[in-house]
């Protein structure tokens, strides 16, 4: 553990910040680097940028403590955490964040240093980096699984926690510790036995990979299950909420709740790395991929439905969205169906849009290019006004809408709050 002076944390996101956070708060010097000046200078203030339960209050006291202090530069350090963005772009990852963090860590490394991959990533990746630092320092020697000789230590150990509950999780969840060698993943159980309380258990670096992989595929499939589930019933007239509680009385039948698609960086991305890593065999999780890429246009159709038949009564309809996120009560907007869903509607300029999103303070996406577009900070003044009412992100604030409130009026319940 004395080996551990300095974690340098890159990538101070929706996961490196909590990351960097929580080891401060268990005594280590950690030291967070971010390109974004703007990121930087907030969380030196002692402030954050993302909307975490509790993180703003712990960041405030490790800065002032002297335990956290951010910076664009990367520097010396015992324990590099790397933890930016992997988004996947025409059928493969673009890995250039991953490049660039390992161009900037290689510069200050010196032996006895340890690297960690955190951010998704597809089987390989962890060794393409071991590959790259070897031809940026040639001076040191880098682990072969076939030789466990080395001078830095390198591993993969995957994030696996739940926006709204990142500081719990990052603590209690068991961790998937993968190395390039034996020793390796055992110098990365020390970093992380400094702030886990759950259980670390070690495996290769590959199957690391593809544990993050295989976890969020496997819940992509079980929603894509419930979504057509979902489609199958509108047809047949049947509530599928009704439906799917009536099922789950099974003693071994657990379905998923259906919704507007899938949305966030990990469950609408992670499954696309598979595919992309076999496609001729991952038939079953492209097709879940595709049944939940599909979900935003089937309740966009619903949506021009209602406002087709508000307009045959006379009038430009106003269409109340409720919700912009990616998941409840949160303010992320990665790859969230419901923002595709309102720049869609937007798009058709056939209607007064009003939007409410308690955790934007402005609108979000290419929303606030349209004059027609509008946010409501007043949820019950948006649900009077609009003809049209369109549920996308059951945040708790809409929990005060009663049935009674919507008489009148077209409902679109993509959650089933009100059904």
């Amino acid at each position: 553990m004395n080996r551990l002076r300095t974690i340098s944390v890159i990538g101070l996101g929706y996961i490196g910040l909590p990351t960097a956070v929580v080891l401060a708060s268990r005594g280590a010097s950690v030291v967070g680097v971010d390109t974004n000046e703007h990121v930087v200078t907030k969380i030196n203030r002692g402030e954050v940028h993302i909307v975490e339960p509790d993180l703003d209050a712990v960041t405030a006291r490790v800065v002032q403590n002297g335990l956290l202090r951010a910076t664009t530069c990367v520097g010396e350090a015992d324990a590099f955490v790397v933890a930016v963005p992997t988004p996947f772009h025409d059928g493969k990852a673009d890995m250039a964040y991953v490049n660039s963090a390992v161009v900037s860590i290689a510069p200050v490394l010196k032996a006895g240093d340890l690297v960690v991959l955190e951010s998704t990533s597809p089987p390989g990746t962890t060794e393409a980096m071991v590959e790259q630092f070897t031809a940026l320092r040639p001076d040191l020697k880098f682990p072969r699984q076939q030789d466990g000789t080395c001078d830095v230590h390198v591993a993969y150990c995957p994030e696996r926690v739940l926006p709204g509950r990142v500081l719990v999780e990052l603590v209690e969840n068991d961790r998937i510790i993968g190395g390039i060698t034996p020793e390796c993943a055992a110098r990365a159980e020390e970093l992380y036995r400094i702030f886990c309380t759950g259980s670390l258990l070690r495996t290769d670096v590959r199957t690391a990979e593809m544990c993050k992989l295989t976890e969020n595929s496997f819940r992509d499939v079980g929603i894509a299950f419930a979504n057509e589930l979902s489609v199958i019933c509108e047809k047949l007239g049947i509530n599928v909420w009704e439906l799917i509680r009536l099922a789950n009385h099974h003693p071994r039948v657990n379905i998923l709740q259906p919704g507007p698609g899938v949305g966030g960086h990990c469950i609408a991305v992670d499954p696309w790395f598979i595919v992309a890593a076999a496609p001729e065999h991952a038939r079953l999780i492209r097709v879940a991929r595709e049944v939940n890429d599909a979900k935003p246009a089937h309740v966009l159709t619903n949506v021009k439905a209602a406002i087709a038949g508000a307009k045959a009564a006379g009038a430009r309809p106003t269409v109340g969205l409720l919700g912009l996120a990616f998941k409840p009560d949160v303010d992320d907007f990665r790859e969230s169906p419901a923002l595709q869903i309102a720049e869609a509607i937007a798009d058709w300029n056939n209607c007064e849009v009003v939007v409410s999103e308690p955790h934007a303070e402005k609108l979000p996406g290419k929303l606030g290019c349209f004059k027609h577009v509008r946010m409501s900070e007043d949820i019950h003044a948006l649900i009077r006004e609009a003809q049209i009412v369109v549920m996308l992100v059951n945040h708790r604030q809409y929990n005060e809408i009663s049935r009674t409130d919507l008489q009148d009026k077209a409902i679109i319940d993509t959650r089933g709050v009100w059904s």
